[in-house]
């Protein structure tokens, strides 16, 4: 298995591009911000061919590189259809102007080819096997992308912006919400195994059973109300 990841633009967003082995094919998961020239690069070093893109939600700085990217490799994108709109209209999705001229030119918009992402669903991409769940609470249409355990591969979680090392996604931009937020984390995280690695879209990886014995969000679920707020983290 071959993960190579790095942070992208203004907002330092992870890119991953992820496939069974160097010289394969690849999918990507969120090009963000300033990602495209950071995906080639990492497509020429592991001689990687993408097949498709994946968005675990529509925040600028997860999907600004989509048309780009997408387009110069002739792949579909991937997106809960609840965060579509995200993609054409993003001051919508953040409910205030991001200052374009600040970030650079951007290309806003859709790909040729969007696809639709449904909870549950299993996505064979590039000899790999996704799964989907709806985790909705930092945005309606965020998910996350699992990947089961593999030879001496532990488990994996993309967690988007749904869970970091210490923390979770904000809530307060439009389609955000602290119930959801808790609902999701209960049920997408909390049932997996405690080895399961968590590549987040924010910050470094962590694993479930660290965030399960030291995340306040995970702590607060697992046993119920009561439990106060930390700082979280995400566009």
């Amino acid at each position: 298995m071959l993960i190579a990841g790095f942070p992208a633009g203004a907002w330092g967003t992870n890119c991953y591009l992820v496939a069974p082995a160097a010289g394969e094919e690849c999918v990507i998961i969120d090009p963000g911000h300033e990602a495209a020239p950071g995906v080639e690069e990492t497509l020429r070093k592991h001689r990687l061919k993408p097949v498709a893109v994946v968005l675990t939600h529509g925040h600028l700085d997860h999907v600004a590189s989509v048309v780009p990217v997408c387009g110069a490799h002739d792949v579909p994108a991937w997106i809960h259809p609840e965060d579509r709109y995200m993609m054409s209209d993003p001051e919508k999705a953040l409910g205030r102007s991001i200052g374009l001229p600040l970030l650079g030119e951007l290309t806003v918009g859709e790909p040729d080819d969007v696809r639709e992402l449904t909870d549950g669903a299993k996505l064979e991409l590039a000899g790999l096997e996704l799964t989907v769940s709806h985790a909705p609470g930092h945005t309606k249409g965020s998910v996350t992308f699992g990947m089961p355990e593999a030879a001496d591969i532990p488990p994996i979680l993309f967690s988007g912006d749904l869970l970091f090392a210490g923390s979770i996604g904000r809530t307060d931009l439009p389609g955000g919400d602290m119930a959801e937020m808790l609902d999701s984390l209960a049920r997408v995280c909390l049932p997996l195994d405690d080895s399961t690695v968590v590549l987040s879209g924010h910050g470094p990886q962590t694993t479930i059973g660290r965030e399960r014995a030291t995340n306040p969000y995970l702590r607060q679920v697992a046993a119920g109300p009561g439990a106060g707020e930390a700082p979280r983290r995400g566009m």
